[in-house]
């Protein structure tokens, strides 16, 4: 039953490889896919396997060398590949045989292969490739489980030759790689990426590649399951990152956010540094005033900030430590100044308008700025609920009238009005100082609660506060009729 018995390990070391040897690792592949075969197989039919991948890697180191692309070079290539996915197999759920297969050297011995594979030239790619599959997943397999596995392959293999696999022009390639990567990466591992800098381009390689290959899944696994654990790793990424490179992980980071599982991944530190990034660079948006800059990278990452601390701190418990972060509501405020000043000086997509025709340049989907003074007053909205400092401060700052004064239909920003009634409520809620302001302009005829109405609340006065309540059915009904 096990052809790979019948080899003479003599003639094997001594003579050149022929296709009987292939057809016993095929043989051998095929019986390993059997669990009972599998977790029976003897000890010396592994020894055996061992031996095969040694001679191979002498083989290729010739072939690396003179540049070898005859037959005899295929053959090799698909020896190699057949030996994988024979040891693979054998290591399907079987800790028994990786550990045999570890203690023989052939995860040392794989690495050495791969990095002469890498080192062909492209006249054998097709052969090349199938072995170099091959040998990553036989990695993956035996790493699956077993942490001194994951332990051999990454201080053997990482970073240099993850970071070239990752480079090749083979999507398959990049798959396997990114699971193996997946498979070993630990707390510890994710905390030495950000500090040493050929590491760090490993994973800056894993977060291009989410926007570049989408359809590989292990790269936004990595990012999500791993990077977003350690805020040390993603402000180190950020802080190396291209614009267009920020766009992609803080894409992650949004829709990470948008499935709102309890247990997020993302450490309150993060959302803090986030915080501060947007602070710093929350001006570079006024360039979108201009049609010719919609698709100014470094302004639609400041869009997407703002839309990443608005769900942050839209009552989730892990972030709403940002209501005390220093100067956030204050940024928040002098920014809303700025785009409502701007989009009151001259026509643009800050402008209130009726009808939105602004688009991306060259395209014809929306414009990045559309309901950027909406999230604005969201964003201040959040950060004022059940806190008195940020009400108060609200006030100070004079942001109570800019908030009301945003409360008009506008198609540059479709639901502003439900969110500037919602930042009010949370302005005025248990604040007496700030309930008599709004009662003092409304007396004075700077705002009235139509607009309040039209959204189903109603101002109301009591004992000197002014409250939002909920306008009753019969009230709707007559304000229709």
């Amino acid at each position: 039953m096990w052809s790979l018995k019948s080899v003479n390990l003599e003639d094997l070391l001594a003579d050149r490889l022929n296709l009987q040897l292939l057809a016993v690792l095929q043989a051998a592949t095929n019986n390993f896919r059997d669990e009972e075969l599998r977790f029976n197989v003897e000890v010396d039919v592994l020894e055996r396997l061992s031996a095969v991948l040694s001679r191979l890697s002498e083989e290729i180191q010739v072939l690396s060398d003179v540049n070898d692309e005859q037959q005899s070079a295929l053959l090799c290539l698909q020896l190699t590949a057949e030996c994988f996915r024979a040891q693979r197999n054998a290591c399907v759920q079987c800790s028994r045989n990786q550990c045999f297969l570890r203690d023989q050297g052939c995860i040392q011995v794989s690495l050495e292969i791969l990095r002469k594979l890498l080192k062909l030239a492209s006249g054998v790619s097709d052969y090349l490739f199938d072995a170099l599959r091959c040998g990553i997943q036989f990695l993956g397999n035996i790493a699956v489980g077993n942490p001194l596995c994951k332990t051999d392959i990454w201080d053997h293999g990482f970073p240099h030759i993850f970071s070239d696999l990752l480079e090749l022009p083979d999507e398959k390639t990049i798959a396997y790689t990114c699971m193996v990567l997946h498979t070993c990466l630990d707390e510890d591992k994710i905390e030495q990426l950000g500090t040493e800098p050929e590491q760090l381009k490993v994973a800056l390689k894993v977060t291009e590649l989410c926007r570049t290959l989408p359809e590989v899944d292990w790269t936004v696994l990595i990012v999500t399951q791993h990077f977003f654990r350690s805020s040390k790793l993603i402000e180190r990424m950020y802080t190396e990152m291209t614009d267009q490179e920020r766009l992609t992980l803080l894409d992650l980071i949004s829709a990470q956010l948008g499935e709102g599982k309890e247990d997020c991944l993302i450490p309150l530190k993060t959302a803090q540094f986030l915080a501060t990034c947007f602070q710093h660079s929350c001006r570079d948006v006024l360039s979108l005033s201009s049609v010719s800059s919609a698709d100014d990278q470094k302004a639609l990452a400041v869009i997407t900030l703002l839309d990443i601390l608005c769900e942050m701190t839209s009552d989730q418990k892990t972030f709403m430590a940002l209501q005390d972060h220093p100067d956030l509501l204050q940024t928040a405020i002098d920014l809303l100044k700025e785009v409502n000043l701007l989009g009151k000086t001259s026509r643009n997509v800050f402008s209130a308008a009726q009808e939105f025709n602004f688009t991306k340049s060259g395209g014809t989907g929306a414009h990045p700025a559309l309901s950027f003074k909406a999230h604005l007053i969201r964003l201040i909205g959040n950060l004022c609920h059940s806190h008195t400092i940020n009400q108060d401060q609200v006030r100070e700052l004079d942001g109570l009238a800019l908030i009301l004064d945003n409360c008009s239909i506008d198609s540059n920003n479709p639901f502003i009005s439900q969110w500037a009634v919602f930042a009010i409520r949370n302005i005025l809620e248990h604040n007496l100082e700030n309930q008599k302001l709004v009662q003092g302009l409304r007396r004075q005829g700077v705002a009235d609660d139509t607009v309040l109405r039209e959204m189903g609340f109603r101002v109301e006065e009591r004992d000197g506060s002014l409250l939002l309540r909920p306008l009753k059915k019969e009230e709707e009904e007559l304000g229709e009729r």
